[in-house]
């Protein structure tokens, strides 16, 4: 069985990751069909990749020939036309984050699971090899109880001409929105559900009207705690993009691996055996690099989708994942402009 989809919002993300590397790429997967309200990359893209082309959601959505559609817009419109294509029978993945409001979120996934389609939610970082084998050795209990961890994703992002991300009521949010959101999510992935947030959001570089710095606090259900760093404003060449697991027995940090590639490195320091307690705090290095297998995340997230439809299960980055993403990322926002912790609700 071919899952045969239509892409609506075809510039972006969707040209240059998720189609190419996703959607044409993953097993039993095939682009039928792409829409943008920009005519000029709809019929670009769609030569492209040898497929129809139109301006117009409805009418990928009127197909009977497309069974899921990928929603890439920019987050005004996510609601809109997920619940849309649901309503059209179309199971959906939908990029991140699922909408811009609580309410809006809980409406999609109603929608969804009343038109029985299945629905995703684009946080494909969780799919790397490397959180994949850290999520292994976390639930063996390998690096023992985890207590501290940091995720870091950031980019230069300077002010350009019509850019829906630098607009507040098209995307809802800056840094915050578009990048920490992912590191929330792995984090949650990683460590279990967040019951409180602190956060300093602020515009300190660039010029326009959303975030282009976030640094954010959380505390786990589990006693862990973990900060979160997402910048508009540090240039590429600057960034680590890391992630940072602390526990009992060991750390493992990943240099590289939270972004949109497959690879990246694991270097694991666990303690093998019980030394005690040394008052001199001597550094002993133990270093050593964890090997894991590289996995497209784009790929992947195309395929666990596909999965789900084909089995009838709950995709694994859900609507309710998508939704407590959202919940958490919010509470960051009005934590920062209350100057205190906010639980989540």
């Amino acid at each position: 069985m071919t899952i045969r989809w239509g892409v609506l919002g075809a510039g972006g993300i969707a040209d240059r990751r998720t189609i190419p590397e996703g959607i044409t790429q993953a097993t039993d997967s095939k682009l039928v069909a792409v829409m943008d309200v920009d005519e000029g990359r709809a019929r670009a893209v769609g030569e492209k990749y040898g497929v129809d082309w139109y301006v117009n959601a409805k009418d990928v959505l009127a197909r009977s020939d497309v069974d899921a559609v990928y929603v890439a817009t920019p987050v005004v419109y996510h609601a809109e036309l997920v619940c849309e294509a649901a309503r059209h029978g179309k199971h959906v993945l939908c990029e991140k984050p699922l909408a811009m409001n609580v309410a809006e979120a809980e409406k999609v996934i109603k929608t969804c699971d009343e038109q029985g389609v299945k629905l995703a939610v684009g946080y494909m970082m969780r799919f790397h090899g490397a959180h994949q084998k850290l999520k292994e050795m976390l639930d063996a209990g390998e690096l023992g109880q985890p207590v501290l961890a940091r995720a870091q994703l950031t980019c230069w992002y300077p002010p350009i001409p019509g850019a829906w991300r630098q607009q507040l009521a098209l995307g809802g949010g800056g840094a915050l929105m578009d990048m920490a959101t992912h590191c929330i999510d792995l984090l949650e992935m990683l460590l279990g559900p967040v019951v409180s947030v602190q956060a300093d959001v602020s515009t300190q570089t660039h010029d326009y009207e959303v975030d282009d710095s976030a640094l954010i606090l959380l505390r786990f259900e589990s006693g862990a705690k973990a900060v979160v760093d997402s910048n508009f404003n540090v240039p590429d060449v600057a960034a680590t993009n890391v992630l940072e697991i602390y526990g009992t027995k060991g750390s493992v940090i990943g240099s590289g691996t939270i972004g949109q590639d497959s690879g990246g490195k694991l270097i694991g320091r666990i303690e093998r055996e019980d030394r005690g307690y040394d008052a001199q705090q001597a550094r002993v290095t133990v270093a050593e690099e964890l090997p894991f297998t590289p996995v497209n995340p784009y790929r992947a997230e195309v395929e666990s989708l596909i999965k789900a439809i084909k089995t009838d299960t709950t995709p694994e980055v859900s609507g309710e994942v998508g939704l407590r993403n959202l919940k958490v990322a919010l509470a960051a926002y009005e934590a920062a402009r209350l100057g205190k912790a906010v639980r989540i609700s």
